[in-house]
């Protein structure tokens, strides 16, 4: 099946930091808060919000409630499911 040239882009975006790519895998189970992936993962809140900010930035989640300071909910998009799909865990 040949793959979207845009998804395999991005796929590398993804790959090239685990951050990133664990962010992702990590809202791929269900939307969540900065916080909560950061103690799920066990890693720095900084590098959770960078990651989530790298990944917004290229239409790979997305954050429902943006006009919140605090407790903003971060959901994975269709594009972000799409190059998961590439993703071996």
């Amino acid at each position: 099946m040949p793959q979207n040239k845009e998804i395999l882009k991005l796929y590398g975006f993804v790959v090239r930091s685990p951050n990133r790519k664990r962010v992702l895998l990590e809202l791929s189970e269900s939307p969540r808060i900065p916080t909560d992936i950061a103690k799920r993962l066990n890693i720095n809140v900084n590098h959770v919000s960078r990651a989530l900010s790298e990944l917004k930035s290229k239409g790979l989640v997305s954050c429902i409630n943006p006009e919140e300071k605090r407790g903003r909910v971060y959901t994975i998009s269709e594009i972000g499911r799409k190059v998961l799909d590439n993703i071996s865990t």
